[in-house]
């Protein structure tokens, strides 16, 4: 499964701004991956996945998020920096399910 979005970057309010950013993806796809692997999430109820952001493709998890319905994904400073983002930037995201 892939799927490509845009959304705003933003920080996790609960931990340092500097290494925990993150975009929300959209809540049909979260709706989707959930049903897609029932209940075979990883530690945290996390999902494996292959993630593209411009030039930087990288493997991580998706997290449910505690205050959406959907997932969210971290996106680490070395990809922040190598893309020229900031927190409130709007970027263009591909994820696909890793291990399904």
């Amino acid at each position: 499964m892939v799927v490509e979005f845009e959304a705003e970057l933003w920080l996790w309010q609960a931990r340092r701004p500097e290494s925990w950013t993150f975009v929300s993806l959209p809540a049909d796809a979260s709706e989707e991956i959930r049903e897609l692997t029932g209940g075979q999430a990883r530690g945290f109820g996390s999902v494996r996945v292959r993630v593209t952001v411009g030039g930087s493709v990288w493997t991580t998890s998706i997290f449910p998020g505690s205050a959406q319905a959907g997932y969210v994904l971290p996106v680490k400073r070395a990809v922040r920096k190598a893309e020229a983002l900031d927190t409130g930037d709007t970027v263009s995201v591909t994820v696909e399910l890793v291990d399904f």
